[in-house]
């Protein structure tokens, strides 16, 4: 019996290990690429259909789909997820609705990887937030005309659309529970700060959401005309196909696994590549094939590295576990050239360009004379700025004030749960510093979205007051922190920084040095 049992154990080891095997040769990368490729040229299509709207991806895997995304946005999944539904106040995407009203509407890229037609980010998450932004900009337009002071942009419609619009395949009992939410994820929009004014005068007519997928039929001869609906489309096409009928995919030259939602968890697979690198050497990586694509990608990322190198930019060295596959991949006889047209691919195209989304924009914080970014771009400031890095190596540019520059190594909170909380007191004294004398502050991380922000939003609360003016701590010193003050802050500051995206780590740390809690504290509260 016992060898009886051993034997059906090392049975189920074997098939265990057969399956990971699979799976591990099955997601190469490129298999990834070419996927991602493949699931482009649908949103290609898609975009083609209506040219006029703008072209969003949903950080971070949509941003693999297409090379000509306008904007990003940041829709998270789990705030979607059955019993965890939210309406986040630190991710408003409010230059998302603001867009949509400017062009009559847009569309947002995102895949999935679960064998859905939709991520959660679209089933829920975003319909959520469409409702949440209609029913106060309802309710603003409802106190402007009843207090005598509205525009004729303030107009309440009665039929202006509060509804909460979900796609079909989301149960009527969880649309319920959903619903008796919406009034409190309102009110806390509306005691955040938000600019629901420039909302109201953006929007002619209320959000809603429509759902693109592969397996979605569009009539080419019967395309509606967008600006004929009552509403203002957010557009939300799925870029992979939810099938797993066919999986495996044949060339003239080579076979390859389709992977559903492939441009998900980069850091798995991505070995330093980039979308922005991606589509810039699109053509060379798909012709390179199954057996050659490693190297290629690695030959691609290593020369963007010493450019960036030599250019002063953050450019750490990417180390890569080679792969037991990497030469196991059966590839079919080159009959023929591939014939590859990277779709709406500028080759000309500077790699520094806002379409490429790649951390390009210095963001001043209206009045403030603070500002947030990528740590690359600091090169390009002014000698007379104030400069703060936050991560990364240390600038090798030279200011000629020795105090008017500052480099502090912050790591994520992912690494190291208190390395915010420990240097903050460092960035607020160098704040105080320069601001005092008048000087504009520039706050750098490596990508200008999260460590940056978070200091950022430590030195506005710190020294300036609500209205955005430099008081040297005046007011923090006669308030009391509460979270509801700091998300009021940091809605500001999202404003303006669209690309924000600080982590619920350091923002914990953030709250827990200014509310006078010790680093031990941080990741309690």
């Amino acid at each position: 019996m016992e060898s009886a049992a051993l034997d059906l154990d090392m049975e189920r080891l074997s098939i265990y290990k057969a399956a990971r095997t699979i799976k591990r040769r099955d997601n190469t990368l490129y298999n990834a690429l070419r996927s991602i490729y493949e699931d482009s040229i649908f949103v290609g299509e898609i975009s083609h259909i209506w040219p006029e709207l703008p072209l969003l991806a949903n950080l971070r895997c949509g941003l693999w789909y297409s090379s000509n995304f306008q904007s990003t946005c940041y829709f998270k999944s789990t705030d979607g997820h059955t019993n965890n539904w939210s309406f986040n106040t630190s991710r408003l995407n409010l230059h998302v609705a603001l867009l949509a009203g400017q062009k009559g509407g847009c569309m947002i890229v995102d895949s999935t990887r679960k064998g859905k037609r939709f991520p959660d980010s679209m089933s829920k998450t975003i319909p959520i937030w469409t409702c949440v932004l209609n029913r106060a900009i309802f309710n603003y337009r409802n106190r402007s005309v009843g207090g005598g002071s509205g525009s004729p942009q303030d107009r309440v419609s009665s039929d202006w659309d509060c509804s909460l619009h979900l796609p079909l395949w989301v149960s009527e009992t969880e649309k319920l529970l959903i619903e008796d939410r919406l009034e409190g994820w309102t009110a806390e929009l509306e005691a955040s700060g938000a600019d629901i004014a420039s909302l109201a005068l953006s929007l002619e007519k209320p959000l809603r959401p429509l759902w693109i997928s592969q397996k979605t039929v569009i009539w080419l001869n019967e395309v509606p005309e967008y600006d004929s609906w009552d509403f203002t489309p957010i557009m939300l096409v799925s870029a992979s196909s939810p099938s797993g009928a066919y999986q495996q995919k044949t060339t003239s030259e080579f076979s390859w696994n389709y992977i559903p939602g492939a441009g998900d968890d980069e850091e798995s697979w991505a070995r330093g590549l980039s979308p922005n690198l991606f589509w810039k050497h699109a053509y060379d990586v798909i012709n390179s094939g199954p057996n050659l694509c490693n190297q290629k990608v690695a030959d691609i990322v290593e020369k963007d590295r010493v450019y960036r190198a030599q250019r002063g930019g953050n450019a750490s060295q990417i180390s890569v576990r080679p792969s037991k596959f990497s030469r196991t991949l059966d590839d079919l006889p080159i009959k023929q050239p591939m014939e590859l047209e990277v779709p709406n691919l500028d080759e000309n195209k500077d790699s520094s360009s806002s379409s490429t989304l790649d951390n390009s924009t210095i963001f001043w914080l209206d009045l403030t004379n603070v500002a947030v970014g990528a740590t690359r771009l600091a090169m390009e400031i002014s000698c007379s700025d104030s400069l703060l890095t936050c991560a990364g190596e240390s600038l090798s540019r030279c200011l000629e004030n020795a105090e008017a520059y500052l480099h502090l190594q912050i790591v994520s909170s992912k690494f190291d749960r208190f390395s915010l909380f420990r240097n903050l007191p460092y960035a607020l004294d160098f704040a105080r510093l320069n601001l005092r004398q008048g000087k504009r502050l520039i706050i750098c991380c490596n990508d200008g979205q999260d460590i940056s922000i978070c200091v950022c939003l430590a030195i506005l609360v710190s020294l300036f007051n609500d209205k955005g003016q430099f008081d040297d701590g005046k007011s923090f010193s006669e308030t009391h922190m509460t979270k509801s003050e700091l998300r009021r802050r940091l809605v500001f500051i999202c404003k303006f920084a669209v690309t924000a995206r600080p982590s619920r780590g350091n923002l914990k740390q953030v709250f827990n040095y200014l509310s006078g809690g010790s680093a031990g504290n941080a990741s309690s509260k």
